[in-house]
This record gives structure tokens, C-alpha cells and sequence, in this order.
């Protein structure tokens, strides 16, 4: 996802071979299933979000939030949207694209898991205007925490969220779904979380609602270790859309 050969994830956006080594030795990777019998997501302590792709870019790199984060580091209350935004959760069906209208994102995307070694995958480096759905979670728009994965540069340059750092409090996130529903987000945190402070029980945890985190790799950029976060965009189902509305 990054300018590094290093990776991206959960635990820490990137980390050292032996570092990433030591972690899945010692991972605790099993699915959480919520009170209504659904996946709600999987506790990635000690998985890496994609092994990252190496890159050039612009000087001062990629957007980074200003810390708009839900308040003292826990999920917004779902009352700040009103009761009216709040709809109810939807069935499972796989998303198909992702609409970021506030940064110019349009882009579609593909189902990714878990590798070999146990790390998630990511859309190949040369489809670096793709983004990832990870197929252990909820799918966008469930009673859950769907996760949306994307590179942020390649070898190429920019790829699909090199803006999302520039995302705000209030921007809209849509998923197009299979099922010809679009279920629309609200963003109510973006965050750069360090490698060795990831919350991952915040980021992935069900909070009993359909939610949705948007992810790449962030923060300090270095040649031999790459990024040293990762962007975390965490945004909240408000709305419901049909084909052609």
C-alpha cells in the first residue's frame, strides 16, 4: 500500500521482516460474531494489512489527517447523526465500488483475503486504482465492521486513497452493492495510528452497528522502514440509496 517493500496493518502500518514474523507467530486471528449470529469482524492483532509496493511521490507525500478523531478515542455516538440517520442494517451482498465524492475517489472494488502467511491481501500493484473489500469481515451496509483496504502509492505514483488523510468529519462514503443498494457513510474520524499503538479492538470491534473503515498506509514516510502508520477512516451507515436515486 506504501512506498516501502514493508506492510501495512492492524497492529502497525509497517513493520521490519522480523518484526512481522514475530507478530503472526504469536497472532490471535479469530472472527468475532455479534449477538445477532453475523460476523462482525476479525481481530487482526498481529496481521498486516497488504505487503506494501514501492513508490515515488510528490515531495511532501500524501495528505495526513488533523486528528479528527470520534472523541477520547472511542466510536461517536451514533446520536449525533439524529435518529432519522440511522437506518437499519442490510443483508449480506458484496460491494462492487467506492465513492468518496469529498476527495475524488470512484473506483471499484475487488474481494481480498488472507495469503499463505496469513496476511491480508491487496489489489496487485498494477490495479493500483482498485480498492480491497476483506472477505473476513461484513460486508459494507451489515450490522458490523466491513473493512476497505487501498494502496496509497505504487511504483506508478498515486494510487486510489493517496487523498484519504485529506478526509473530514461529515464526508460521505459510498458503497455500490451488488444488490443494487448504495449504502452511504458517514465519516466521523480519520486518524494516523502508529505501528506500535494500533487500537485494534477500536478499529475492528462491532459496535452493534453497520460501520465501515476505509484504510492505507500513513505518517512519517522512511526508506528502510517506509510508513510508520497507517490512515484510518472511520465512518457510520446514515443512509440507504436504491438504484437510480
Amino acid at each position: 500500500m506504501g512506498r516501502s517493500g514493508g506492510t501495512g496493518g492492524p497492529d502497525g502500518a509497517v513493520r521490519s521482516r522480523a518484526e512481522r514474523e514475530a507478530d503472526t507467530e504469536r497472532a490471535d486471528r479469530h472472527a468475532r460474531r455479534g449477538a445477532w449470529g453475523v460476523v462482525a469482524v476479525v481481530l487482526l492483532v498481529g496481521v498486516h494489512l497488504v505487503r506494501g509496493g514501492t513508490g515515488a511521490l510528490d515531495a511532501d507525500g500524501p495528505p495526513q489527517p488533523l486528528a479528527v478523531a470520534a472523541p477520547d478515542g472511542t466510536r461517536a455516538d451514533a446520536s449525533a447523526f439524529g435518529p432519522a440517520s440511522v437506518p437499519d442494517p442490510l443483508p449480506s451482498s458484496t460491494p462492487l465500488r467506492v465513492r468518496v465524492p469529498a476527495v475524488r475517489i470512484d473506483a471499484p472494488v475487488t474481494d481480498v483475503g488472507l495469503d499463505a502467511d496469513g496476511w491480508i491481501e491487496a489489489p496487485p500493484p498494477e490495479d493500483d486504482r482498485v480498492a480491497g473489500w476483506f472477505t473476513g469481515a461484513v460486508t459494507p451496509g451489515e450490522r458490523g465492521t466491513a473493512v476497505v483496504v487501498g494502496h496509497v502509492d505504487t511504483p506508478n505514483g498515486r494510487a486510489v486513497f493517496y487523498d484519504l488523510g485529506a478526509l473530514a468529519k461529515g464526508d460521505r462514503v459510498e458503497i455500490a452493492r451488488r444488490d443494487g443498494r448504495t449504502a452511504v457513510f458517514a465519516v466521523y474520524g480519520v486518524e494516523v495510528v502508529p505501528k506500535d499503538a494500533f487500537p485494534a479492538d477500536r478499529v475492528y470491534g462491532d459496535s452493534g452497528r453497520p460501520e465501515l473503515r476505509l484504510i492505507t498506509c500513513g505518517g512519517a514516510f522512511t526508506e528502510d522502514d517506509g510508513y510508520a502508520g497507517n490512515v484510518v477512516v472511520s465512518a457510520r451507515l446514515v443512509e440507504v440509496r436504491r438504484s437510480g436515486t
